[in-house]
């Protein structure tokens, strides 16, 4: 890596690692490297993200470039979007307009809908996972496929994923869903936000009531504040996205056919649906589907320098932000659920134990509840105000 690239800076971290700002020493490109520790975290989740974001290339996904392995971590190479997250726009300018809203719409659906037409849903659509280029007029890019799935290469999917604000009702059940219509559920929800600034199944005075919003999304109950101005054909398409059964509920092409969608469409996203970017051969990853493999399972290995660093990390773990990232770690969201059983319940794929909210162990859930609400489909109802059961099972 150093051989190739040079360091800028750091981008940010999380349950996957870190990501840095490299630069490419030959071609002067800024290109942004996801960092993963090689060994136990080198999951199935990881590999399913990097084989599928490899299979995509559109203007409105980030690109992927190539994966390396270093003595001590995978690295997951992919295009640097300079504007950042979506979110951070809107937490900026508190609501967008109307006009706006729909301007990064379009180029939502534009990526969605190219991902589905490669087989493949991504299940955790949100502003997060939405990004930005540094152009003046700036172009969204959907990024994080951790948890999508090929419809080519698996069955439909069962498991519960994604973040509770945006997930769709029927994926809070057991059932087979339609991947592909869950992510169009998802897509609703950001449009919402961009519009109002909130979250359209929250409850404003109890945010983190979690089953309250669990139950708002089963019974699909929102309004639209009277202080948000909204065209009627845009509360139209709002009202046949957040459709609690899925059959009934508006498909990606029939959003691309709606007079809302279709207003002021960029001369671009109508080329763009044009373009074989597939057959492109400009386009095409440097990388083999065979060779990426046999990269990842190398990264499932460690070396002896990589289980240096693991020695020296879990020596200095005693700090509670330490702590909390070793925990985050070992949680998985892959479990299936179901909502009956919340009522008192936290679920979690991890370690066994059971705690009060009070113990200093969990303390660290409450305190950066959002931002672990932010990766795990993970909800919350409190007894008396106090106690919770926290339960981790394998």
């Amino acid at each position: 890596m150093e051989e190739r690239y040079e360091p800028v800076k750091e981008l940010g971290s999380g349950n996957f690692g870190v990501a840095r700002l490299v630069k490419d020493k030959k071609t002067k490109e800024l290109v942004a490297v996801k960092y993963i520790e090689r060994g136990k975290k080198i999951d199935e989740n990881v590999q399913r993200e990097i084989i599928n974001h490899r299979s995509l290339r559109h203007p409105n996904i980030i690109r992927f470039k190539e994966v390396v392995v270093t003595p001590t971590h995978l690295a997951i190479v992919m295009e640097y979007a300079a504007g950042g997250e979506l979110f951070e726009r809107i937490c900026s300018a508190g609501r967008f307009s109307e006009d706006e809203a729909r301007f990064f719409f379009q180029q939502l659906i534009s990526g969605v809908s190219y991902c589905h037409s490669m087989q493949i849903c991504h299940r955790d659509l949100k502003l997060e996972n939405t990004l930005l280029d540094g152009s003046p007029t700036p172009r969204l890019k959907v990024c994080d496929f951790g948890y999508s799935k090929s419809a080519v290469l698996h069955s439909q999917p069962k498991s519960t994923v994604g973040t509770p604000a945006y997930i769709a009702p029927e994926v809070l059940s057991r059932k087979e869903y339609d991947g592909k219509i869950a992510d169009v559920w998802s897509c609703g929800v950001t449009l919402y936000v961009m519009l109002v600034g909130a979250y359209p199944f929250e409850d404003p005075e109890d945010p983190r009531n979690f089953r309250k919003t669990i139950g708002r999304i089963m019974s699909v109950q929102y309004t639209i504040p009277d202080y948000v101005r909204v065209s009627a054909d845009c509360r139209q398409l709002l009202s046949r996205i957040f459709v609690a059964n899925p059959a009934k509920r508006i498909s990606i092409p029939e959003i691309k056919e709606h007079p809302w969608f279709l207003k002021n469409l960029p001369k671009e996203l109508v080329e763009i649906e044009k373009t074989n970017y597939a057959e492109s051969v400009r386009d095409q990853p440097s990388q083999s589907v065979e060779e990426i493999m046999r990269i990842i399972q190398e990264a499932k290995t460690t070396t002896a320098e990589g289980a240096k660093v693991g020695e020296q990390a879990a020596a200095g773990s005693s700090d509670p932000d330490d702590v909390e990232a070793d925990l985050e770690s070992e949680i998985d969201v892959s479990g299936d659920f179901e909502a009956p059983i919340l009522d008192m319940v936290f679920i979690i794929l991890g370690k066994c134990c059971t705690a009060d909210i009070n113990t200093g162990s969990i303390s660290y859930f409450v305190k950066h509840l959002s931002e672990v609400i932010s990766k795990l489909v993970l909800f919350c109802t409190t007894l008396d105000g106090n106690n919770v059961m926290i339960v981790f099972y394998n």
